[in-house]
């Protein structure tokens, strides 16, 4: 008679069970894609934040962050990468999120859509739409609850602060320590190489500086502490603020010169004015410059 593996079915059926079940409930099983662009932009819209925090969101606005797929004077980094080189595509239609490595840190949200998502992004760089794409941005959202916590996920149903809020308006507001700490802006601004992707990239590296170079020379200072004092959202600097960006950086990295002038006498009646200039630059900052 052939033996029962009933019982042995049953116990593979319910560690299964144990082991599946969470990972669906967690999303790891079933992940709803969003599934339009219209849809990205309306769940990550930060607009709503502005009626209470109007003064935050204004400093905001001014920010990089508020225009993470625009560069300077507005014009929008992405459109060289698609059209040319290794990520390029020759219809938007093309395009997947494998297109957008950038994404990682310049448009998290993006791995949460569809590639159809992509794909219409894409078009929307291929026609130029600097308004569409100028609503894609690192928003309230991003920081206080996507990228709040790294130990377990954030809740849908939370945002995160530097304290807890429990009545406040919309979602109740939870303490992350993680919002005063340098890893949360190295979440992004010191990432890779990015592997997983087809064409691995490298970007910024300015975290590992800042823990390699400037903590072990004696600084003290956070990122916040420098970008952001008194809590101040623009994140400076501001690239299209020139004159602000210059003086920053004037501060950043004080330029010391000497000059020596004199006069070399080539021959009898013959003279040669010359001068020896000594530059010295110090870097004053917590990182290496330029750096993203």
């Amino acid at each position: 008679m052939p033996k029962k593996r009933g019982p042995f079915y049953l116990v593979l059926s319910t560690a299964l069970f144990i082991l599946l079940v969470p990972l669906y409930l967690f999303g790891e099983g079933r992940k709803e894609e969003i599934g339009s662009l219209k849809e990205l932009i309306d769940r990550y819209d930060s607009t709503r934040c502005r009626e209470c925090h109007g003064e935050i969101y204004a400093q905001w606005e001014k920010s990089h962050h508020a225009r993470p797929l625009m560069g300077m004077d507005g014009w929008i980094f992405m459109s060289k990468y698609l059209k040319e080189g290794v990520l390029s595509v020759k219809s938007p239609q093309q395009a997947t999120k494998a297109n957008f490595p950038c994404a990682k840190c310049h448009l998290p949200q993006l791995f949460q859509a569809s590639d159809a998502v992509a794909a219409e992004l894409a078009a929307a760089v291929f026609r130029d739409d600097k308004k569409t794409v100028s609503r894609l941005n690192i928003g309230c959202r991003i920081c206080h609850q996507d990228r709040a916590v790294v130990h377990g996920r954030p809740e849908k149903s939370a945002l995160y602060g530097n304290r807890a809020i429990k009545d406040h308006e919309g979602l109740p507001v939870k303490k992350s320590p993680l919002l005063k700490d340098p890893l949360f802006c190295g979440q992004c601004h010191g990432l890779g190489p990015n592997l997983e992707f087809e064409n691995p990239v490298q970007c910024a590296t300015l975290y590992g500086s800042y823990l390699h170079a400037y903590l072990p020379g004696g600084g003290s200072q956070t990122c916040q502490d420098c970008h952001m004092p008194g809590r101040d959202h623009s994140s400076l600097p501001n690239f299209n603020d020139r004159a602000g960006t210059s003086a920053r950086l004037r501060q950043a990295l004080p330029l010391e010169v000497e000059t020596l002038g004199y006069v070399f006498q080539l021959e009898e009646g013959k003279h040669q004015p010359l001068a020896v200039v000594k530059t010295r630059i110090t870097n004053k900052a917590g990182h290496r410059i330029p750096d993203g």
